[in-house]
């Protein structure tokens, strides 16, 4: 089923690279262990390099704590006719940073901005932003991978138990399933104060990333489906164009 969606993935996107019209862009936010990295990469492995871009988003550098929030996302949007990716995004300033209020302080804000409505003033400029990107031909699709905390346990234990997945894991994953009530908080109030018709979020069940992999393939594919995509045309001009490179190539 899986390789079925991609062949019809890669069709639409090719004709999304052809129409240089929309761009696409998808959003990924999950806890820990929730299966981001594998449902980017066999989802979206069927796809044309040369019209897929992804970015993942850590711990931000000293640079990008000068700059507000955004500056580091704006500068990995997608361009016209290409699909572009973020493993976490912006929203990490409405989850992480909100679970952590100290963060706050390394983003050297002036100290009477931080109020108790910084969160529901952050939602406000998230959702103008991302209205501001759909009006300019951004398209965009966040997906929540919704994990159980039983789930997470299993998989974190896979990881200490496989040497290939060492690499994974920090004793601070740990540390964070001590705030998993914390997290559901933030991430149910970002999720009701940000989904809008121009840019929703899509809450996905992650404990079978089987499914989790077949339900994002069918949501960008009905999203794609939607946006009357089409070869562009070929005027009389063109058409005498190419007429004349064939009987140059005949001869």
């Amino acid at each position: 089923m899986l390789a079925k969606l991609s062949k019809r993935l890669f069709d639409l996107t090719e004709v999304l690279y052809a129409q240089d019209r929309y761009s696409l862009l998808l959003i990924f936010q999950a806890m820990d262990a929730a299966g981001k990295d594998s449902a980017i990469k066999h989802v979206m492995r069927g796809l044309d390099p040369k019209a897929t871009q992804v970015y993942s988003f850590k711990a931000p550098s000293a640079e990008e704590l000068d700059h507000d929030y955004m500056w580091r996302c704006f500068k990995a949007l997608p361009e016209r006719g290409r699909v572009g990716i973020f493993n976490r995004s912006h929203y990490e300033e409405v989850l992480v940073v909100r679970v952590h209020p100290g963060l706050l302080h390394r983003q050297h804000l002036p100290e009477k901005l931080i109020t108790p409505r910084i969160w529901t003033e952050r939602f406000e400029d998230i959702r103008n932003i991302e209205q501001y990107l759909w009006r300019n031909g951004t398209v965009i699709r966040k997906f929540y991978l919704n994990v159980s905390k039983a789930e997470q346990r299993r998989r974190f234990l896979v990881r200490l138990d496989d040497p290939a997945k060492n690499w994974k894991f920090s004793l601070s994953d740990v540390e964070e399933r001590l705030r998993w009530k914390e997290y559901m908080r933030a991430y149910e109030e970002a999720i009701r104060a940000t989904s809008t018709r121009g840019a929703p979020w899509y809450v996905i069940p992650a404990d079978h990333k089987w499914f989790t992999r077949l339900a994002i393939a069918e949501a960008v594919i009905e999203t794609l489906e939607s946006l009357d995509l089409h070869f562009p045309p070929i005027d009389r001009r063109k058409r005498k164009e190419l007429n004349e490179a064939r009987r140059r190539l005949r001869a």
